[in-house]
């Protein structure tokens, strides 16, 4: 049986809700932002806002220059979490396989094999799409497709309105023409590798010898392949599972953006996520650390483990590149996240190399050596000297 699955997104979002509750802010260029905040930027626009210029993360100061007859509202995200879940509510009748975004506005809604209690797949997209317009005063882009990867590229040509059915099957037809760069899962050392090579377009790329990419992308080449063909096979998560992942989170006591502050409030939450790997058996092949402004603002930067590892101490040096990456404002940050995910069970197979093999072991030691001390007397037993302070 072929696969439905239906993305469901509402572009602009917050902007959405906000003329939601406020009909005198339609057709006018709309931003959300802090605007008593210090170095204030744009946390989200409408579409009218957009075509004047304004992008996500500029500053509010250039947004006004760009766009004099601009409205600007503060960030309510209780706001934007209940319009979530009142968009949830509405999916839940055709579905129990349901992915929402992180309070952005879009979802997965997987209704294979209900065509005996719904009709067709394309008659339970225009149900959600009229049921969301007439309960919550949203209008939704709709998409359906065989995959989660294809549906999320068809949302990106239609928006910010419209509809897109991509026939099972024609996946690879349907991303042939399209810019490599609007393909998910297609990362960006990826892209600047192609652009290197003059290859900008999906069909360029697919033509290419498997070995003949593999030199261009090395281990990258067969996912960079299969996600530029529509190949996805990840399920739809029913509401409420996420993928396994270990999850830290530090609010500041006194916001900052002092490197070295934020690195020792870092160091303890990657202990904490390395101590919670290491019970499950489990090591990370991703790192991702959120960054969390005193103005609304977030960040959130991510990077490949290679290779993956549960080490407090390789985890660290990973962690700490990612803060940097995150934090690139002047703004003071509030509160820091930390997600180690795509879990697998250990590598079995050590570093081929004599000297790289006794630096792993060495770092295994040690965090083993400290987890038997804190097993005994209690996490304060033993601290790292970057802490002492």
């Amino acid at each position: 049986m072929d696969r439905a699955i239906i993305h469901l997104n509402i572009a602009d979002f917050a902007a959405a809700v906000e003329r939601r509750l406020d009909r005198r802010l339609d057709r006018r260029p709309l931003v959300i932002a802090a605007p008593t905040a210090a170095r204030a930027v744009v946390y989200d626009m409408s579409d009218e806002a957009y075509q004047a210029g304004v992008r996500k993360g500029m500053p509010l100061s250039r947004a006004t220059r760009l766009c004099r007859d601009l409205a600007v509202r503060p960030p309510q995200p209780a706001r934007y979490e209940q319009a979530m879940a009142d968009l949830l509510g509405q999916a839940r009748t055709y579905s129990p396989l349901i992915e929402p975004g992180e309070q952005d506005g879009h979802l997965f809604v997987d209704v294979t094999g209900t065509s005996r209690l719904f009709g067709p797949p394309v008659d339970v997209a225009w149900r959600l799409r009229r049921r969301t317009l007439q309960a919550l005063g949203l209008d939704p882009i709709w998409t359906l497709a065989a995959n989660k990867l294809v549906a999320k590229v068809a949302s990106r040509l239609v928006k910010p309105q419209g509809e897109y059915i991509v026939a099972p099957g024609d996946e690879e037809a349907f991303l042939s023409p399209l810019p490599v760069w609007l393909v998910p899962g297609v990362e960006g050392p990826d892209l600047s590798r192609l652009r290197e090579l003059n290859l900008t377009r999906v069909h360029q790329v697919t033509a290419l010898d498997p070995a003949h990419l593999e030199v261009a992308l090395g281990s990258r080449a067969a996912c960079v392949a299969a996600a530029l063909r529509g190949r996805d096979e990840a399920p739809v998560l029913p509401l409420g599972q996420k993928p396994p992942r270990v999850e830290v989170n530090q609010t500041l006591a006194t916001d900052t953006h002092d490197p070295a502050v934020l690195e020792a409030r870092l160091y303890p939450m990657v202990e904490t996520a390395g101590r919670q790997l290491r019970r499950q058996g489990r090591v990370a092949r991703r790192i991702a650390v959120t960054a969390d402004y005193s103005d609304g603002r977030r960040a959130v930067r991510q990077m490949r483990v290679e290779p993956p590892t549960a080490n407090d101490l390789a985890l660290f040096d990973l962690a700490r590149r990612v803060l940097h990456l995150a934090v690139v404002r002047r703004t003071r940050v509030r509160h820091l996240r930390l997600v180690c995910d795509r879990l697998i069970f250990p590598p079995a197979q050590l570093p081929l190399f004599e000297e790289e093999r006794r630096h792993v072991l060495r770092r295994e030691h040690l965090v083993a050596a400290m987890d038997r001390i804190r097993d005994r007397f209690g996490m304060e037993a033993v601290r790292m000297g970057r802490l002492a302070g």
